[in-house]
């Protein structure tokens, strides 16, 4: 008997599963609000340098003393990055008249002056991380990720070898200490250190929502719960331009966003551990009591089956033995699976947050913009639900990361000038990056057998997460080449798209329980 008869006669997708997943999507809704966050903890507002007060400047407005103080770059704005070192007072006769003489020119010397319209705080203009200190700023998220990269290497193997749920109620646990002291932070350091911390707990939580619901519902109901789950990811990308929009100061911001935890803690109390993962261990008497428990809330009072057939399936299986993440590269079919799905992932994710975390250029405000990318999110996954079903879970994959890579490219010869048209672009480009980020979660966790599925998940997390991590940094190339971080994320998404034609279908097969069935 495999675990999807089971199912069947307990009720594949009943009462029970709809309150399962309704829980664990409360933590699925925590997540974008963390992971893209650096949007607004820390924005950098328009600047220029601070301008020590001189008697000279007492009859002077505010705009005379900008003018004679600070350079004009070609399109007329002031310099954010550099002042002159002598008030050029000839500049008020004509102030087209720049000085050709660079050596009057010098970098910010008594600090910076800050727009504080949209934002009240950022960490940005809390320790002045701009211009030399600009990589700093970018670095606050590559911390974060390289947070999420460990943590998805430990709570992968640890949720294999102890459960999900004891490891998913940890990862909470850590996310509202760390969030806190994040918001605590009182020197870039700390926030450095604690926001990696974060990114360490919060990997749990991305990593074991998605496998632990799964493997609670039938075949028939997996891209549907997969789907599910997905929305709510766009639904806390949402919360996140609200939750911004209100809270303007970033301390409060981090304890707006981190709150919602202590919710989800409280609720996964009732969540059961996965049974598949029990009788894959060879603990059947908690997964037997898991099962009784599911028919009957489902009202399958006829349901009867022994501890001692539970046995029998994992003892077919062999299904309890130690397996770590080198057991995903020892047989051929595995391996290939492994290889080609980790490219996907990194992929998937290098484009998805390259994207996600450049909200201006599209002539929208930081918080719309936000908003339209995530409720684009939403008809993205309503379609990717019927092409999964219709057209696979390879060929869906590896189409939507190609096309994202090519709204991209295409954002690149739009000109700036046609602010709508490159807005629509750009939308286009994040719906079909959601797409790929979708198809891939559901996807991997068919790809991969039970034994192993968290581990698989916990090594493709890993090079998501390195993805996410390197993506804030690419804005940086733009000082070699204007265009090149687009250029990179462009070639970066159709180059994985096309190793996604190399994996295997998994449309209407049953989730694999051992290594053999993979082979």
């Amino acid at each position: 008997m495999k675990f999807e008869d089971l199912l069947l006669e307990i009720g594949g997708f009943g009462r029970f599963q709809i309150l399962i997943l309704a829980v664990l999507c409360l933590p699925r809704i925590n997540l974008p609000m963390h992971f893209l966050l650096h949007n607004f903890l820390a924005a950098t507002p328009s600047h220029h340098c601070a301008i020590p007060h001189q008697e000279a400047f007492v009859n002077l407005t505010r705009e005379e003393v900008l003018l004679i103080s600070i350079p004009q770059k070609p399109d007329g704005t002031f310099s954010s990055c550099e002042m002159f070192s002598q008030p050029q007072f000839h500049l008020l006769l004509n102030s087209s008249l720049q000085p050709e003489n660079k050596s009057i020119i010098q970098h910010c010397q008594h600090g910076w002056v800050y727009d504080h319209s949209q934002f009240t705080s950022t960490i940005s203009t809390q320790w002045d991380l701009v211009c030399e200190q600009r990589g700093l700023n970018q670095a606050t998220a590559t911390f974060f990720f390289i947070g999420v990269t460990m943590g998805a290497m430990v709570f992968g193997y640890l949720s294999d070898r102890f459960g999900r749920k004891t490891m998913l109620q940890l990862s909470l646990v850590c996310s509202v200490v760390f969030g806190m002291l994040s918001a605590a932070s009182v020197s870039y350091m700390m926030l450095a250190i604690t926001r990696t911390l974060t990114g360490v707990a919060l990997s749990g939580v991305s990593l074991i929502v998605l496998p632990l619901g799964m493997e609670w519902v039938d075949i028939q109901h997996r891209t549907f719960t997969g789907i599910l789950i997905s929305i709510f990811w766009s639904i806390g990308n949402m919360l996140l331009a609200l939750a911004a929009y209100l809270v303007r100061e970033w301390h409060w911001l981090l304890v707006a966003v981190t709150g919602p935890c202590l919710l989800s803690i409280i609720c996964l109390w009732w969540v059961p551990e996965s049974a598949r993962w029990l009788i894959a261990k060879g603990k059947v008497k908690q997964a037997h009591r898991h099962l009784l428990r599911c028919a009957r809330i489902n009202g399958r009072k006829d349901f009867a089956v022994s501890p001692e057939a539970l046995t029998r399936m994992a003892t077919e299986k062999n299904m309890g033995g130690s397996y770590s993440y080198i057991s995903l590269f020892r047989t051929p079919v595995l391996r290939k699976i492994s290889l080609c799905s980790g490219v996907v992932w990194f992929g998937v994710a290098f484009s998805y947050y390259g994207m996600s975390m450049n909200l201006t250029g599209f002539g929208l405000s930081i918080y719309l913009s936000q908003f339209v990318f995530g409720i684009i999110e939403i008809p993205a996954k309503m379609v990717m639900y019927v092409l999964v079903n219709r057209v696979g879970r390879r060929q869906s994959q590896a189409w939507t990361l190609i096309l994202t890579g090519l709204c991209i490219g295409a954002n690149i010869v739009i000109p700036k000038s046609l602010s709508s048209l490159r807005s629509v672009v750009a939308i286009m480009a994040k719906g079909f990056s959601e797409a790929a980020f979708t198809t891939v979660f559901l996807y991997t966790s068919e790809l991969y057998p039970t034994i192993l599925r968290q581990n698989g998940m916990g090594y493709t997390s890993f090079l998501a997460r390195l993805g996410g991590a390197l993506a804030p940094l690419v804005f940086l190339l733009d000082e070699v080449w204007r265009s090149l971080p687009e250029v990179t994320y462009c070639g970066v998404a159709v180059c994985s798209g096309a190793v996604a034609f190399l994996l295997p279908e998994t449309l209407n097969v049953r989730l694999p329980e051992g290594i053999e069935d993979i082979e």
